[in-house]
């Protein structure tokens, strides 16, 4: 296998993301901006959870012709509960018959089969890679909700889909949510543009309380095999999930990537553990990241998934000649010499990523996060894989490692036990 260096990251084209999505296209719903013709765009959705369902409704709106016609998930009743949902909120858009509904670990192929010309994936990280691949082969535009993989073979696979897109000329939008969030895009544009000098450190921080308690294992069906039972606690295993710190931490560290020109750091170093014993599950509630970045730059994170203790979700990127802060006050501010606070109106950044999405399908201006998603995405991956062996972990070691955490094939009737709690000093890096 020829390895993947920093160099094939580094030498890729800048994502055209830059061209379609200026602050003020994200003022107006994108059937205004993309002059449409009146053909419908089928819309399928991959995971009917929560997010699933929110990115549903946001893409229903994000075009006046916009039509859900096929669904997927391994819960009949999830889809139900999606659908009726829906309904409330794009009442004759939502066109999914009966026999669009599908369940199962297969179920995806069923929605890429059916007709679909844009695919939401909102199922848990790890089965993003395989969903993805499959998607652009099919020739399908696509929505990828973040993280899009949980190790390094999975964020290897992403960026061949990546650029199998631009060749099938089909759009991938990243749920990478806060890239498309107006006021921080302009926070983003001052600070890659001097107002505070060159960065020299940048602290990020995402505590909050625990996202899906893992159940006790009393309360495990009869006969519900392994797989079942941890994709139904998806969140607690790390191969399904990531861990908190790719996750849900990880918009933080998509914020440092961005701040960083999508460059990948030289190394980090970091800690974690379970301070808060669960009944079951291979998952940290905290992390502490410091980055090394060339010029000897620093990015430092914690996150925190504890109850009972204190919560925020800031940034404090420092810079020479001043400051920015985001999440500690009510706009993000420059403080220096620059002085700056964002006074615009604030458009819901969940809904901007899928008008970007829908404005680029109609106007033929394709739009391809693929390579920075993945950057991103393995940012976080290199921190947990820090913080699980205790070692100082390169960009290069981390990229090319051939960790695979979960089964492969993966079967839903099967057995699998994952990897144990990890121990700094005795897990070894892979």
């Amino acid at each position: 296998m020829v390895p993947y260096r920093m160099m094939d990251l580094k030498n890729l084209p800048v994502p055209a993301r830059r061209d379609l999505l200026k602050a003020g296209a994200l003022a107006v719903p994108a059937i205004l901006r993309g002059a449409p013709d009146s053909k419908p765009i089928k819309v399928g959705l991959v995971g009917c959870g929560g997010r699933g369902t929110g990115a549903a409704s946001q893409a229903l709106k994000a075009d006046d012709y916009a039509e859900l016609t096929a669904v997927a998930d391994i819960d009949p009743a999830r889809i139900a509960s999606s659908l009726d949902s829906l309904r409330k909120v794009a009442g004759p858009k939502v066109k999914v018959e009966e026999a669009n509904r599908f369940t199962g670990l297969d179920a995806y192929k069923k929605v890429l089969a059916s007709g679909v010309d844009v695919v939401l994936l909102a199922t848990p990280p790890g089965f993003r890679p395989g969903h993805l691949r499959a998607a652009i082969e099919a020739g399908k535009h696509v929505f990828c909700e973040k993280p899009i993989a949980v190790d390094a073979p999975g964020v290897r696979s992403v960026l061949e889909s990546a650029k199998l897109a631009k060749e099938k000329n089909v759009s991938l939008v990243s749920g990478f949510c806060w890239r498309y969030a107006n006021q921080i895009r302009a926070t983003m544009e001052r600070v890659r543009g001097g107002d505070i000098g060159n960065v020299v450190a940048y602290y990020a921080t995402y505590y909050t309380s625990p996202v899906k308690p893992m159940p006790p294992a009393s309360e495990r069906s009869a006969g519900m095999s392994d797989i079942e039972w941890q994709i139904r606690n998806w969140y607690n295993f790390n191969w399904l999930s990531g861990d908190g710190l790719v996750e849900q931490a990880i918009h933080s560290v998509d914020k440092v990537a961005w701040v960083m020109g999508d460059v990948p750091p030289e190394s980090c170093v970091a800690t974690g553990g379970r301070q808060i014993p669960a009944h079951a599950g291979n998952i940290y509630d905290h992390f502490q990241v410091n980055y090394l970045y060339p010029n000897g730059v620093r990015a430092f994170l914690g996150c925190r998934q504890i109850p009972g203790c204190h919560n925020e979700n800031s940034d404090y990127i420092l810079g020479a000649n001043g400051h920015a802060l985001i999440g500690r006050g009510p706009s993000p501010r420059i403080l220096g010499p620059k002085k700056w606070s964002f006074e615009g109106q604030k458009y819901d950044m969940y809904q901007a990523e899928h008008d970007a999405l829908f404005a680029s399908i109609r106007k033929g201006q394709l739009i391809n996060d693929g390579v920075w998603m993945a950057t991103s995405t393995m940012l976080g991956i290199m921190g947990r894989m820090a913080a699980y062996t205790g070692q100082q972990i390169s960009w290069n070691d981390a990229l090319n490692s051939q960790q695979k955490l979960g089964p492969d094939p993966i079967d839903w009737n099967g057995s699998f036990t994952p990897e144990p709690m990890a121990l700094p000093g005795v897990t070894k890096f892979v």
